[in-house]
């Protein structure tokens, strides 16, 4: 992390239960406090820093930013990337998928309510893109 400059990961629990550390290993959320080394030789790895688009927020950030869905910020990257991968293999997911998606991902701070809404708002700002 501190090495490599890529803060933005958390260390959270450390024990596969909070969801802080996630990142995508070739698309998919991955615990990274759970991952060996080893398993992820070779495999693309993207972090929160790997999100935005050149200057611009990726609409997950902009819809996290715009929504409150950050509240503390602790729990956000990892929520975001947990996101990302759902809509890229569900660009138009439920609540209850969201929910469901997300369930990984603890928040202590106001609930899951403004994360739910900042993820839908995100799946329709990338959904109007793909028009």
């Amino acid at each position: 992390r501190e090495d490599l400059g890529l803060t933005g990961t958390k260390h959270g629990c450390e024990l596969g239960e909070c969801g802080a550390c996630t990142v995508l290993v070739d698309g998919r959320p991955v615990l990274s406090c759970l991952a060996l080394a080893l398993e992820c030789e070779g495999r693309a790895i993207e972090t929160i820093e790997g999100v935005q688009r050149g200057p611009e927020l990726h609409p997950l950030q902009a819809a996290f930013a715009d929504c409150g869905g950050s509240q503390c910020g602790y729990c956000t990257p990892g929520v975001i990337l947990t996101a990302k991968a759902l809509l890229a293999r569900n660009p138009a997911p439920t609540r209850e998928e969201i929910r469901e998606a997300t369930a990984g991902n603890l928040c202590r701070c106001t609930g899951y309510q403004q994360i739910a809404e900042a993820i839908e708002s995100a799946a329709t700002l990338l959904r109007a893109e793909r028009t």
